[in-house]
């Protein structure tokens, strides 16, 4: 019995001893002590259960020995006790630590620290997910190489598809940010701020945006709630970073709409690229309910050279998270040798040359029950030209324990020039409806469709006079529109920029000097006849329906400073990224100094769910440029003068983001959703109105304002390498007149109430060189006035503004073209056939309105509409 009862106890013992587990738990750190993300925790011994509690998966791991690190460094497992449990810390770039635990308690904390490799390696490239870790989140600068994309190729392009950026003009590259204007958008490239042409009113005289994405490696973009190093621009910032190629490369893209050739080369001392680029717009403004002749032709060159003064020795890694897609940014890093230098030369030559001359249009707009036609039928021409020129010098170096300094000089210059006498006969009557089988059509036998109750139609201008049945008509007359205008601008900044690391703190500096000269003469006007009374008429006098003249210079300097601070730091909950810092600016035309506090904070749980917090706030300013200060007087006899408004404040927002990203995976792919709901108030308002893109403000701070969202955005990959977003915002934007507070609060000129778009990529796995893209944007109507009313300020909205276009993609390479392998294409890397489809349902956007006065003094909005379904077909040719 005894004997028995021996074994009993002892067997009992063994099944205790086997039941027993041990969780082991902790943070592997590098040598700043910040966590190593997917660094491989593992069990030397293979012979015991491991139940490891996987941070980035919902399933239970099978057959695992081991586990990895999430973003804040932070593991936890389980395993079977033993005596002795043998544990490898392991990760590319470190030295290995292995760690025995010997007769271990039942939960045990074990935080590593992995020395840094002291092997130098030249180039090391890893792709992967890196999470965003303030308010700047990534751009994908390779998709816009294939979105389907009227304006030529352009970063703005794939920015339109992002909640919170919205466009309502597909020949335009201008974009608003919740609520605000073209102009409250900041763009920099190699950290220098870069200048558009202030004169262009209309999407058809743009030519191509400053950013060539052929030389951009990396692309930050922010919605509100920068940091402080970012200028004084009260929506967005646009930060790009262009590459610096070690061998040679090069692609070649004609297409209908144009042309682009990029070449670059270089080495470990010096890098060089130049990008030409080609644009005409004439196929796409053919289908205009404008008809004419169009010859707009835009040229561009660039080019960006590099030098290290002297070379040291250096590792360099690159990290290209998914072609710098949104589930991750790109990021280069470097560990340089104390005193290493290196100089850099960005320039940019710009020709728009537009002309214009016009035959006739017809458009026809109103519901079934109240139909109109309008026709005019042009004589003159218009003739612009708009000629830029910008260069930067910079230089950066190290001077070792983590500082770094940075110095840049840089210029720019344009010459604009905008002339036009064009006359026009119009006839506005209402349209006959007859209803034939059913369905309600046109005295011309045209269906009406349109959901929002107009249309448009071009018809040959000669089968038509105006002299043959007027007896309908609600206004008969003739306008003629008048332009001599010129401006020259300089802009000279001498800028400084530096920081310093140490451990987890990173303090971030900078200081500029800027002189502007501007010159600018102003010399416009139209004239407007209805039924043979010149309008406006005060029955004494012939008065012109519009007259802006204005001969003015200004000559001004601005200083500008900021100074932020970022620390990073992990607790056992998360880690935590805290940035603060401040801005100054002072500028002589007004005399006035602009302080400003901007403050985030990013909280990276450490969850078993991949989750990312952050707040920001903030004060921006929008600091006047030239026309904002300009201000306007009418005097008795009609005629607009301008003159400058020196006791102009600048404009004043505070804004308040909050956001969170949320990673996963399904369907074995990465996925990242986002959120942020935001709220800017803003005074010292400057009120102004739209026309196309041209902005024309007040010259006054005569208005208060808001504007609060909420935006989501779902990213994810679909297939390995190719990126696909949708994206959903709403929006509430509203403007006060502080001399007309009876109006109470009214619509902001850009607010779009909601707005839905969505970039889709696919192809087939087993077909990869087939590749199909899609890109649908469907966003609420502008509200608009009639610009001889704003008294009134009775507003009107737009038709919602949709558009879907696609492309299909079949690229030849060596992997699937065998005579891709051959002697004679040795240095083609890829060529590839586009085929697109722009405005594939073949709706009729509006996007500004022609007013027709009659006689009575009633107007009549006559919708001006934009491209309808077009097709492009267009090669690209990499080179290696």
């Amino acid at each position: 019995m005894r004997r028995w009862t021996i074994i009993v106890v002892f067997l009992a013992n063994v099944l205790v001893v086997y039941a027993r587990t041990v969780r082991v738990y902790g943070y592997v750190l590098d040598g700043d002590n910040v966590g190593i993300e997917l660094a491989n925790v593992i069990v030397e011994a293979s012979g015991f259960r491991l139940q490891a509690l996987d941070r980035h998966s919902d399933e239970e791991p099978m057959g695992q020995i081991g586990t990895t690190t999430n973003r804040n460094g932070f593991y936890d497992l389980v395993v079977d006790y033993a005596d002795t449990i043998s544990l490898v810390y392991s990760m590319v770039g470190y030295t290995t630590v292995y760690q025995r635990l010997l007769a271990p308690a039942d939960v045990v904390n074990i935080n590593v620290q992995m020395a840094t490799s002291a092997e130098w390696m030249e180039e090391l490239e890893v792709r992967g997910i890196r999470r965003d870790e303030g308010m700047m989140g990534s751009v994908g600068s390779e998709v816009s190489r294939v979105m389907p994309d009227m304006t030529g190729g352009s970063i703005e392009s794939v920015l339109i598809t992002f909640a919170g950026v919205r466009q309502n003009n597909e020949l335009s590259s201008q974009y608003t940010v919740r609520g605000g204007s073209f102009d409250e958008n900041v763009v920099y490239v190699n950290g220098i701020e870069v200048h558009r042409p202030l004169l262009i009113r209309s999407g058809v005289q743009e030519g191509l945006s400053f950013v060539n994405p052929s030389m951009t490696e990396s692309v930050l973009f922010s919605a509100g709630g920068y940091d402080a190093k970012y200028g004084d621009k009260m929506s967005s910032v646009l930060d790009i970073t262009y590459k610096r190629p070690e061998r040679f490369e090069g692609s070649l893209s004609a297409s209908l709409l144009g042309a682009n050739v990029y070449v670059g080369h270089g080495d470990s001392t010096y890098s060089q690229m130049h990008g030409l680029r080609y644009k005409t717009s004439a196929y796409l403004l053919g289908g205009l309910a404008t008809t004419g002749n169009y010859q707009p032709n835009f040229v561009d060159y660039q080019c960006y050279l590099t030098w290290r003064l002297n070379r040291n020795k250096e590792q360099r890694t690159k990290s290209k998270d998914y072609q710098a897609s949104p589930l991750g940014s790109h990021s280069e890093q470097r560990t340089k040798s104390k005193g290493q230098w290196s100089m850099s030369f960005l320039g940019n030559v710009s020709m728009n040359d537009y002309r214009f001359v016009p035959d006739s249009t017809s458009e026809s707009f109103g519901g079934l029950a109240n139909a109109k036609e309008l026709t005019i039928y042009y004589m003159g021409q218009e003739k612009d030209r708009f000629t830029t020129v910008f260069g930067a010098l910079s230089a950066q170096g190290e001077l070792g324990n983590g500082v770094r300094l940075g110095f840049d000089l840089s210029g720019f210059y344009t010459y604009e020039q905008e002339t036009y006498d064009i006359t026009g006969e119009f006839l506005l009557k209402n349209k006959d409806l007859s209803l034939d089988n059913g369905q309600w059509t046109m005295d011309n036998g045209q269906s009406s469709t349109d959901s929002e109750g107009s249309t448009s139609s071009t018809g040959d201008s000669k089968d038509n006079q105006l002299s043959t049945d007027v007896s309908d008509a609600i206004a008969v007359g003739t306008y003629h529109q008048h332009a001599r205008n010129s401006l020259q601008a300089g802009v000279v900044t001498l800028s400084h920029s530096g920081s310093w690391e140490r451990g987890t703190n990173r303090l971030e500096w900078g200081l500029s000097g800027r002189m502007e000269h501007i010159t600018d003469r102003i010399s416009e006007w139209e004239w407007r006849d209805s039924a043979g009374y010149s309008l406006p008429n005060d029955g004494e006098r012939m008065l012109l329906y519009y007259s802006m003249h204005g001969d003015s210079v200004l000559l001004s300097g601005r200083v500008q400073g900021y100074i932020q601070n970022t620390h990073k730091w992990n607790t056992n909950s998360g880690q935590w990224i805290l940035t603060v810092g401040g801005r100054l600016q002072w500028w002589s035309f007004t005399n006035e100094w602009l302080p400003s506090v901007r403050g985030s904070v990013t909280y990276n749980p450490g969850w078993k769910r991949d989750f990312s917090f952050r707040l920001a706030t903030g004060m921006y300013y929008q600091a006047p440029f030239y026309k904002e200060v300009r201000d306007t007087l009418t005097g008795d006899d009609g005629v607009t003068r301008i003159r400058f408004n020196s006791d102009l404040r600048a404009q004043r927002s505070v804004h308040v983001v909050l956001g969170g990203d949320y990673y996963f995976r399904a369907w074995g792919r990465p996925f990242k959703l986002t959120a942020e709901a935001y709220y800017k108030w803003i005074d010292r308002m400057e009120s102004y109105t739209v026309d196309n893109v041209r902005v024309r403000y007040s010259g006054k701070n005569d208005a208060v304002g808001y504007s609060a969202g909420l935006d989501l955005k779902l990213y994810g990959e679909l297939v390995p390498g190719a990126d696909s977003w949708i994206s959903f915002s709403t929006m509430t934007s509203k403007q006060r007149l502080l001399d007309r507070p009876d109006l109470g609060w009214l619509p902001s000129p850009q607010e779009q109430r909601y707005s839905f778009s969505m970039l889709f990529q696919d192809y087939v796995p087993q077909f990869p060189q087939l590749r199909f893209h899609i890109k649908m944007i469907w966003s609420d109507g502008l509200p608009f006035s009639s610009p001889r009313n704003i008294a009134t300020m009775k507003t009107f909205r737009m038709s919602p503004y949709r558009r879907i276009d696609i492309g299909a993609t079949y690229a030849f390479n060596a992997k699937t073209a065998k005579f891709m392998r051959s002697a004679k294409a040795k240095h083609i890397e890829e060529w590839a056939i586009q085929f697109e489809v722009f405005n594939l349902v073949d709706w009729k956007n509006v996007n500004s309105y022609f007013w027709v006065p009659d006689a009575y003094g009633n107007e009549w909005a006559s919708p001006n509409h934009l491209t309808g379904r077009l097709y492009n077909l267009r090669l690209t040719i990499d080179f290696k």
